[in-house]
């Protein structure tokens, strides 16, 4: 006999939960897409479901999901607000309290409330690509069903902790091994089913009523402490999980919940909820839905240097045939070699598998003739920063590719329409401006000239997401959206320098705020040539922004141009310890001082940061103003995402809302007091 439950709706002739019992089994179906989400229909349709399987007196009830994942976490949407009833915590007690044991079957991604479903379950069972994990910590929060508390008395307390507080998910092969599972099995979930019910095991005591042994988490906080970089939530995360040794689980779960809800309402959490969102809504822009992009499928990319290697194993990864061309033999050699190396290292640190490293080396050649580029889909070139170099490389790509397939520039600041003037089929030219290390930075700024057609913008977008990117689109500026506010960024700093600050300073501080490293470091790692390149340019065209503070500039004549260089110095002497404070800058910087007639102020951590942020600040609300950036949002989610802003303080943009707009001002009227008419004041900042 089969019986079907008709359960809350998520839309129209839509059930979410649907429940099918046949032969005393009761096979329980969630189905709301994409990602199957707790919202508060899900959970009204599990509790419609627990009465009917009870009343029904099922053997077992075997929860599972359609599409292409097992619950994937909590509807994030429902977070502004007090959470709608039924409770997350209710319905999953309840499932573990039912007379009809539940068995959970899992394929896909087993996140945040997810597990905590599945935790609440019986038994566990998964298709061995499955992954676990509890990333609420990556919104600011903790797990807030109980997560804390039945992890630990499932998979004891250390290996809990740890993935509560860095939410990093785990393979089905490793959560099994930690005890996490009952069954791994491959191929049709249903038959997965009725091989685990056949030899059904005895049920097994309640996740609740478990003890769990307390451990020494002591190198656990360290490492906690240290990766958090001022996120607040991995450290509670983890001293909320450490609670389960000593607690009741009543209790646990208690205090779990409840700072779960208070932190909903903190700004380190509504600033990685807004990241959330946001980084869903840029990669789509609303005009280019209307657009199916072209399909993608041979990748040419010209230079294989850092950068072109990186693209070029960013789409290999994603399944694309990748061409490298160079300028000769030699150097597409070279290319070759960058690129193999990066599979190799997929390989030799697990995240690839052999077969899919060969597959990789398969789909890539590398060579000097443009004439293989012939049936490429789209090419981009990472060729050195020179208009005319890049205009020549343009040249060539248009003279043997179709005119529908699209040609990007991966330019930091020049103008895509100087490159591509007077190429023929002129809307299917743009930027693509990756960062480096373009195999791993998320971060494409896409630039649209000003005849690219929106079925480029639209072909363009979805390649770059096919990558694991987030596209972000930016109008045509020097440096564009990240590199225009990062020059300000470093104009700012190189005046505190001028003025008093050691460049030493300025970093200890800009790294005190959250930023991965200083303004100088971060020179000194990418190269002091690149930026003192794009200064000469301004220079000569006339358009640097007011006073001029040359420092680098003497730096790099005595070649001292970063820890690549061959010196292996910069701001810092990378020569015997990397990232050394050296006498010789410090040095350089007093004469420097001597001779301009300045240095004579002192800044603390607190002024250095304020003041830079403010410059910062300024820069994007003008890039706003000009339309360069679509949102705010976006403008984080360039910083956030491609110059390493903290994502736990939301961007410049929600950082400076947070900070409070007055002292903003009060900061940005500093700077244009200490750098008479180097600033252009935004609207926010006219006084």
């Amino acid at each position: 006999m089969t019986t079907r439950s008709a359960t809350p709706q998520s839309g129209p002739g839509t059930k979410v939960v649907d429940v099918v019992i046949e032969n005393g089994h009761a096979l329980v179906t969630i189905d709301n897409p994409p990602v199957n989400p707790l919202s508060v229909s899900v959970r009204k349709g599990l509790m419609d479901a627990l009465k009917l399987v009870n009343e029904a007196k099922c053997i077992t009830a075997a929860i599972v999901c359609a599409g292409r994942t097992f619950v994937a976490g909590g509807d994030i949407s429902e977070f502004a607000g007090p959470p709608p009833l039924p409770h997350l915590p209710d319905v999953l007690d309840a499932i573990e309290a039912s007379a009809t044991p539940f068995i959970a079957v899992m394929h896909g991604t087993v996140l945040g409330g997810g597990l905590e479903l599945a935790l609440a379950c019986a038994w566990r069972i998964a298709d061995e690509k499955t992954k676990f994990g509890l990333p609420e910590v990556n919104l600011g929060l903790i797990p807030g069903a109980g997560g804390t508390q039945r992890l630990p008395r499932v998979i004891g307390l250390e290996r809990a902790a740890r993935m509560a507080a860095n939410g990093k998910p785990v393979t089905a092969k490793t959560f099994e091994e930690f005890g996490g599972l009952d069954l791994v099995f491959s191929g049709d979930p249903m038959a997965a089913i009725a091989t685990f019910r056949d030899a059904l095991p005895a049920r097994p005591q309640n996740t609740s009523v478990r003890t769990v042994e307390n451990a020494d988490l002591t190198a656990l906080k360290a490492e906690i402490t240290k990766s958090a970089k001022g996120s607040n939530a991995p450290m509670i995360a983890l001293e909320t999980t450490a609670q389960a040794a000593t607690l009741s689980f009543a209790e646990g779960s208690r205090i779990e919940r409840q700072t779960h809800l208070d932190l909903r309402t903190s700004a380190q959490s509504r600033a990685l909820r807004r990241l959330f969102f946001a980084s869903r809504s840029v990669t789509r822009p609303e005009r280019l839905k209307a657009f199916q992009p072209a399909e993608i499928n041979h990748v040419a990319i010209v230079g294989g240097g850092l950068m072109g290697a990186g693209i070029a194993a960013a789409s290999l990864a994603a399944g694309h045939r990748v061409t490298l061309l160079e300028r000769d033999v030699e150097s597409a050699d070279a290319g070759r070699g960058r690129v193999e190396a990066i599979i190799a290292k997929d390989l030799a640190s697990g995240r690839i598998t052999e077969a899919k490293a060969e597959a990789r080396r398969a789909a890539f050649s590398a060579g000097a003739d443009y004439a293989v580029a012939r049936d490429a889909d789209i090419a981009i070139e990472a060729v050195f920063e020179d208009p005319d170099v890049k205009r020549a490389v343009f040249k060539q790509l248009a003279d043997v590719m179709s005119e529908t397939a699209l040609i990007a520039t991966n330019t930091s600041y020049l103008d895509p329409n100087m490159i591509s003037e007077g190429m023929p089929g002129p809307g299917r030219f743009l930027g693509l401006h990756f960062f480096s290390p373009a195999n791993i930075m998320k971060l494409v700024e896409v630039v649209g000239t000003s005849v690219t057609t929106d079925q480029t913008m639209s072909t363009a977008f979805a390649f770059a997401r096919g990558l694991g990117k987030i596209p972000v689109e930016t109008g045509v500026c020097d440096g564009f959206i990240g590199n225009r506010i990062l020059s300000a960024y470093r104009r700012q700093a190189d005046y505190m320098v001028a003025d008093g600050a050691s460049p030493y300073e300025v970093d200890t501080a800009m790294r005190g705020l959250g930023m991965p490293m200083g303004p100088y470091e971060l020179q000194d790692l990418t190269g002091l040539q690149i930026s003192w390149a794009n200064r000469k340019r301004q220079l000569a065209a006339g358009t640097w922004p007011g006073r001029y503070v040359d420092i680098a500039d003497k730096l790099c004549e005595l070649g001292r141009q970063g820890r690549g260089s061959p010196a292996k110095k910069g701001w810092y002497d990378h020569t015997e310890v990397a990232g050394a404070r050296d006498p010789e800058v410090e040095a350089l910087v007093t004469d420097w001082r001597e001779e301009h007639g300045s240095g004579r102020q002192t800044f603390t951590a607190d002024e250095i940061v304020i003041r830079i942020m403010a410059a910062i600040v300024n820069e994007a609300n003008l890039i706003l103003e000009e339309g360069i950036a679509t949102s705010d949002t976006a403008i984080d989610i360039v910083w956030t995402e491609g110059y390493g802003f903290p994502k736990h303080l939301g961007g410049p943009m929600f950082w400076a809302e947070e900070t409070g707009m007055d002292r903003m001002r009060e900061a940005f009227a500093a700077i244009e007091e200490q750098s008479t008419g180097s600033w252009k004041a935004s609207g926010v900042f006219k006084r």
